[in-house]
């Protein structure tokens, strides 16, 4: 177990600095420049020229080796073991200032946009487990019945249809239709049901399936038959050995679920006009602001390996048969 945590934290710079070189060049060939803005802000050309020159934006290697130097800690481990020629940077890791929100470093839109991007995917995501676990085991204790086609038809539509549709939809439904709630207003638990209902919705969906093929296959197996004819009951059988089995498939599925819906869904806080980080990030790349591109893509980035790891610890944990 130790060997899996030490191996996989060993990888997570070199994944880091291969995503970051990707984003970085897929970021730098957008069209337009961070400078300028879709709102109209134009500053004097020597302006631009000067604010380019200041952060690297007029040389892709040099704005390449300076960002990668902030957003790694060295610019300022560097600064502060020399001590002389000024004040170290604010932050360890310095993601930079933001061009499109003023007065704004990255730092600061990440520490105050990405707790409510993760309450969000936290509470999505154990919406979906309540909902898919309980879907996917009354489906497999009850194949062919309407509660195995109910679980088929939440599944259905939850991987068919894109979560803006079922955003939008709920939209209408609730507070145009019934008037429950409001449209694009942010603030108290209730203003946060419609997203994380839409958010949870595809989750729920693959986690019935996994459930449902799991719970159906473990049933059928030779252990779980001897369990029976010990005379165990069927609520025994059910939690201690079928459900139990059952649930490594979505444990598995966990790791990527939780990284992306602790980050947010784009669209879903888009739709629901959402304060988190995915809104932030969608702006940034229709302004070509890197700095936020850049720091956004590595927080999710390393976030992803992190949950990746846990539940892969977590895997072992529950079936200790598997080796590290």
């Amino acid at each position: 177990m130790i060997g899996l945590i030490v191996r996989r934290l060993a990888l997570l710079p070199v994944l880091l600095l291969v995503v970051y070189t990707i984003t970085f060049m897929l970021a730098w060939a957008l069209p337009g420049s961070a400078v300028m803005s879709d709102e109209g802000r134009a500053p004097p050309e020597s302006v631009r020229l000067a604010i380019e020159a200041r952060y690297g934006l007029d040389d892709p290697w040099r704005f390449y080796t300076g960002y990668l130097l902030s957003v790694s800690g060295i610019r300022w481990a560097t600064e502060t073991i020399k001590g002389a020629g000024g004040r170290p940077p604010e932050y360890v890791l310095d993601f930079g200032p933001s061009f499109r929100y003023e007065d704004w470093s990255v730092n600061e839109l990440i520490g105050q946009t990405l707790p409510v991007s993760m309450t969000i995917g936290f509470a999505a995501l154990l919406l979906a487990l309540v909902i898919g676990l309980a879907a996917g085991a009354a489906g497999a204790l009850r194949p062919n019945s309407w509660l195995d086609a109910g679980a088929l038809a939440l599944a259905l539509v939850g991987i068919s249809l894109p979560t803006f549709v079922i955003g939008s939809v709920l939209l209408i439904v609730f507070p145009v239709w019934l008037g429950w709630g409001s449209i694009g207003d942010w603030g108290g638990p209730g203003s946060m049901i419609l997203p994380v209902v839409t958010l949870s919705l595809p989750f729920a969906a693959y986690i019935a399936r996994l459930t449902r093929m799991g719970m159906i296959e473990v049933l059928g197996s030779d252990y779980v038959r001897t369990a029976r004819a010990k005379g165990l009951s069927e609520r025994v059988v059910f939690a201690k050995h079928a459900l139990k089995n059952a649930f490594l498939p979505v444990l598995s599925y966990l790791g990527p679920a939780a990284a992306f819906a602790m980050t947010g869904s784009f669209v879903v806080e888009r739709v629901f006009n959402v304060p988190g980080l995915g809104q932030h990030f969608v702006d940034a790349v229709r302004s070509k602001d890197l700095f936020v591109i850049m720091g956004v893509t590595l927080v999710f980035s390393a976030m992803l390996v992190v949950f990746n790891l846990a539940v892969d610890v977590l895997y072992r944990w529950v079936d200790p048969r598997i080796g590290s």
